[in-house]
């Protein structure tokens, strides 16, 4: 499971460097948001914590037989969750990051129903990734 965990945990790396790539900079601090915004420092430790979360339920799921579906829902909103930063930070479409991030939280929202059915430990930790992205 260890190979595993280090593979999953690899693709949350690879889609976490896009916020390297595509910095929030000054376009987003001059950004009118809403009070309930989480602080800056937040971010990463949120997304440190729910990046080994998810490499985590992922590695359980590949201990199931026959969480194939499973498998590829977590790779769709891997994806979806790599392609949210280019398009908020690096091009700046707010509307096409909506559509990117309620893309984004269907398909977590799924992954957790979904994982309910092969390992409840993989969906309960998804649940602070769905929470979080309820927020964003």
């Amino acid at each position: 499971m260890w190979l595993d965990f280090a593979i999953f945990l690899s693709a949350c790396f690879v889609a976490g460097s896009t916020g390297s790539l595509f910095p929030p900079g000054s376009w987003y601090a001059q950004l009118k948001k809403p009070t309930w915004t989480p602080p800056n420092w937040l971010f990463p430790v949120a997304w440190i914590t729910l990046y080994l979360l998810m490499a985590y339920s992922g590695a359980r799921l590949t201990q199931v037989s026959g969480a194939g579906t499973a498998l590829a829902l977590w790779s769709l909103q891997i994806a979806l969750n790599a392609l949210w930063t280019p398009v908020f930070f690096g091009l700046q479409k707010i509307k096409l990051a909506f559509y990117c991030i309620v893309g984004l939280w269907l398909a977590v929202a799924l992954c957790v129903a979904v994982f309910w059915q092969y390992s409840w430990i993989s969906a309960v930790a998804f649940v602070p990734y769905l929470a979080w992205v309820s927020v964003a």
